[in-house]
């Protein structure tokens, strides 16, 4: 009964707040939108999703404040993406700029893994991990909190302005307010020392840019999660409009077992249940989408995936003593068969998820074989262009060279600069002045590029090509390579 008075209520907001429609022959032009009330449930799922939740909440909020000691003079945070120095850490790692394939990897990782998900277990990320799902679910629950469950919030709506209706509303927008504050807070966390950061934000010590960011995700957070909702899934996100490619008939989607469910109708107790289905049309798994679409009327483009008409079906099924899992995590391929009284067993591997494996591992792969080999030593040797070479008064011919020697350590190291190959033997090497250059060594400081000039000078005699390969050494103060670059040493035309 209560559950029927909801829907009528609905019904009636919807009635009275509908908008005129502008007809065109081909249907309805434009509609503004309908706004949905969800209603709370329990169930397997709902606690599942409370659980994920909580953890995904927790690891925003609480990784810009995890400590990593990486030395005297670096970062103690364990993930910072360090715009100002052009670092990124995470933990033990830390990503130079010119090393941005790894985000790279990161990104297609992510791609190839929803991919694999979604042709699994269909929209899984949306419906529990999106940060779209999980905030609103938040912004939610403060609003049953406050405002009471879905009938009551559909009255307080509909009712006129008043001093407890004033209360309430604004007790929930401070609410909304406040997480989308801390949300916007904890973002900027991620691009800042957050113990420092923090101080300067609530004394005013900050920058004007830092404020604007921190209002900008304060107030993203606050309209999508509090305002937006389903339509930012419907409408905003590009995800829903070409999952279908990621699909087929082995997906575990929600559904409804329509054969078993139809002929539809409703039921007092004690009635038959011969030549009828189990839905008793409660609209139960309606009330309860965050949507507001009807799971009934088959896949659809706005539903996420999130499995709340499962728990609230399952519920009614209970309470009038017909099995549960009427609506249910299923495949099409099962449903086909099971309504020939058939059983088809889920097919884990198939085409589609072999592939998005392979493609998974390979990403994986390389990007862990990129992080051991890595090396903490860089050389970029940039050789001067203008002049190509320069004929020194005793007739030898001098090449410059510009070295910048990159030191991913957290302690100073010292190089020394050798050339190699045949072409090169003979080489007289001299170091240009600079920051760090003593004698024959040139020292880089911790976590930085030293950039030194390298003279190179070679007897005309030994000059037999006009274009001589030979390879830049780096050596460290045990004598070990440490890093080695190609490039030529240039001289005039024609043999001597």
């Amino acid at each position: 009964m209560k559950a029927a008075a909801d829907e009528r209520e609905h019904e009636d907001i919807v009635a009275a707040g509908r908008p005129k429609v502008v007809e065109t022959p081909a249907g309805p032009l434009y509609a503004s939108r309908v706004r949905i009330y969800p209603r709370g449930v329990s169930g397997f799922y709902r606690n599942i999703k409370w659980a994920v939740l909580a953890l995904c909440l927790a690891v925003y909020y609480v990784t810009p404040w995890i400590r990593f000691d990486r030395g005297p003079g670096a970062p103690d945070q364990a993930v910072l993406l360090d715009i100002t120095n052009a670092r990124g850490y995470f933990f033990w790692i830390e990503i130079w700029p010119q090393e941005i394939y790894y985000l790279t990897g990161l990104l297609l990782i992510g791609a190839v893994g929803l991919f694999l998900v979604s042709s699994l277990f269909g929209r899984l990320w949306c419906g529990y991990t999106c940060p779209q799902t999980v905030w609103t679910d938040l912004f939610m629950l403060v609003e049953r909190w406050i405002e009471g469950e879905r009938h009551q919030r559909m009255r307080l709506d509909r009712a006129p302005l008043s001093a407890a209706k004033f209360a309430r509303k604004s007790a929930k927008h401070a609410a909304w307010l406040l997480i989308s504050l801390t949300t916007g807070g904890a973002w900027i966390f991620y691009f800042n020392d957050a113990p420092t950061t923090m101080v300067e934000v609530l004394t005013g010590q900050s920058s004007l840019k830092l404020y604007f960011f921190v209002g900008l995700f304060t107030a993203t957070t606050y309209v999508l999660a509090g305002f937006a909702r389903e339509q930012v899934c419907t409408y905003m996100c590009p995800w829903p409009r070409f999952q279908a490619a990621m699909l087929d008939e082995q997906t575990l989607t929600v559904t409804y077992q329509a054969w078993r469910g139809e002929p539809r109708g409703k039921h007092k107790q004690g009635d038959s249940w011969e030549g009828r289905g189990d839905c008793v049309d409660c609209r139960a798994c309606i009330a309860v989408c965050p949507t507001g679409i009807d799971i009934r009327d088959g896949m659809q483009l706005e539903c996420i995936g999130c499995g709340l008409c499962i728990d609230a079906c399952n519920d009614i099924m209970g309470k009038v003593g017909r099995p549960r899992e009427l609506i249910t995590f299923a495949t099409l391929a099962s449903q086909a068969e099971r309504a020939k009284g058939h059983e088809a067993p889920y097919r884990l591997v198939r085409p589609r998820t072999i592939i998005y494996a392979t493609m998974l591992a390979v990403v994986a792969g390389a990007m862990l074989a990129a992080l051991l080999m890595r090396a903490d030593v860089t050389l970029t040797v940039i050789r001067d262009r203008l002049p190509l070479f320069v004929t020194l008064s005793d007739g030898s011919i001098r090449n410059g060279y510009t070295l910048k020697i990159g030191n991913k350590a957290h302690e100073e190291r010292e190089f020394r600069v050798r050339f190699d190959g045949a072409a090169a033997a003979g080489a007289e090497i001299s170091l240009g002045e600079a920051a760090g250059v003593s004698g024959e060594s040139v020292a880089v400081r911790a976590d930085s590029v030293g950039t030194v000039r390298v003279y190179a000078r070679l007897e005309r005699a030994a000059v037999k090509a006009e274009s001589l390969p030979v390879d830049i050494v780096l050596l460290d103060r045990t004598g070990r390579e440490v890093a080695r670059e190609r490039t030529v040493f240039r001289g005039p035309a024609g043999r001597p």
